[in-house]
């Protein structure tokens, strides 16, 4: 296999800071924070409104990239399963993948709810959600 680069468009700012306290889901209380996009791929933003539902994908840094087995959801309790099995954000490559929906668009900074990301979490790629009542663009 070759590898490839991937290369971050801009950061999460978030007021969460902690990888322990974060909540593991979107609807597990996590709080509104801002897409602080680059100068470079600012142009890339042109036509995002509030109310746009999208695919944010991270690179989820503070992960753990040498873990294969996890306890669902941290309870050990549970039996050990594969971690591509899991929504664990610890894994080979750890891309987080976020259903969020803009509540703001102020230049090259876009707020949205719901994203249990942690603050400086890198941003790869943002991508309008393809729902049968929303159209292509």
């Amino acid at each position: 296999m070759t590898g490839f680069e991937a290369r971050p468009i801009g950061r999460v700012e978030s007021p969460l800071t902690d990888l322990a306290s974060a909540p593991r889901q979107a609807d597990e209380g996590a709080p509104t924070a801002w897409l602080v996009f680059d100068e470079a791929v600012a142009e890339g933003l042109s036509g995002l409104r509030v109310g746009d539902q999208m695919i944010l994908l991270t690179w989820l840094d503070r992960a753990d990239r040498g873990v294969l087995r996890v306890h669902p959801r941290g309870d050990t309790t549970r039996p050990l399963e594969g971690v591509f099995s899991t929504r664990s954000p610890h894994r080979p490559n750890p891309i987080g993948l976020h259903r969020v929906e803009a509540t703001a668009v102020e230049g090259r900074r876009v707020q949205v709810r719901h994203l249990e990301a942690l603050d400086g979490t890198p941003i790869l790629d943002l991508k309008p959600v393809l729902d049968e009542d929303v159209g292509r663009r």
